[in-house]
């Protein structure tokens, strides 16, 4: 039976550190860390998203402000909306929730955000850094699966590394992480062919692809660590990629869902805003 990557409990201790981080520095600068959030429709879990990161900030002594515009915000308008972010030396963290609709350019409007501001770590400029193997800002989600990877002492050096999907917010990250941890990273996708001769090779699986429950006990080798991304809710249940109670039988080590990956993607989110924060006011600890 695998042994449970409990990100819930670990995020706790990343979030209490970053709030005694935050007291110390506000109180040497007077100067609070301050994330914005730019949430355009009425797209349900970017709200509860939203309010979550928003209650996140509040528990850690950092601002939050939230930017509400309708679905038919013009591509003019948001635009200027970051410009004005960018210049405004009180905001240290700028974020806009995805997904946005589509008559929006969302890749321009990111591209537009400070990568000082970068929160997220999607910026082009943050994303060339971490591919070139010098990272600065990186994508919340894959940050929070090496912290947990970390935190139980699973080694990554040498061994076969296989990632499930290849998104810019969490499969090519990750896959970047992964190598710079001397990790040796292979990528599948949609396209693949014999995926399951691949993911049972793999001493770490880190499944992101969207879809519930799809992998079970016969993707995974014996002993391996198994990381599920995904987050669906089928039938009133939140699940994850992962058939769970198949796969923990043959695994290691595995997160659950909830309470696995999702709850370390905040806990970085509040370091990435304090890194901002220490590096546009010109402090460190």
């Amino acid at each position: 039976m695998a042994t449970i990557l409990d990100g819930k409990s670990l995020s706790i201790k990343i979030k209490e550190q970053v709030k005694n981080d935050t007291k110390i520095l506000t109180e040497n600068t007077k100067i609070q860390p301050h994330l914005v959030v730019v949430l355009i429709g009425e797209n349900p879990a970017s709200a509860s998203y939203v309010r979550g990161k928003e209650k996140s900030c509040i528990n850690a002594g950092i601002k939050s402000t939230v930017i509400r515009k309708d679905e038919s915000i013009l591509q003019e308008e948001l635009e200027l909306i970051i410009k004005e972010l960018n210049e405004d030396k009180s905001v240290h963290g700028i974020l806009l929730q995805l997904p946005i609709p589509k008559h929006l350019d969302s890749e321009k409007v990111i591209s537009m955000i400070s990568p000082l501001k970068d929160v997220d770590g999607f910026t082009p400029s943050n994303v060339a850094l971490l591919a070139n193997g010098n990272p600065k800002l990186v994508p919340c989600t894959p940050l929070g699966i090496m912290r947990l990877l970390e935190h139980y002492q699973i080694k990554i050096q040498g061994k076969h590394c296989v990632v499930l999907g290849r998104s810019q917010i969490v499969g090519k990250p990750i896959a970047s992480l992964l190598l710079l941890a001397n990790g040796t990273v292979t990528i599948c996708h949609s396209k693949t062919e014999n995926i399951k001769q691949i993911t049972k090779q793999a001493d770490i699986l880190v499944v992101a692809i969207g879809k519930p429950k799809w992998v079970d006990d016969t993707f995974i080798k014996d002993g391996a660590t198994v990381i599920d991304v995904g987050i669906s809710r089928v039938d009133d249940v939140i699940v994850g990629d992962v058939n769970y109670e198949k796969a923990r039988q043959i695994a290691g080590f595995i997160t659950p869902v909830p309470g696995g990956v999702g709850p370390m993607t905040i806990a970085c989110l509040l370091e990435n805003t304090l890194a901002c924060y220490k590096y546009l006011e010109g402090v460190s600890k």
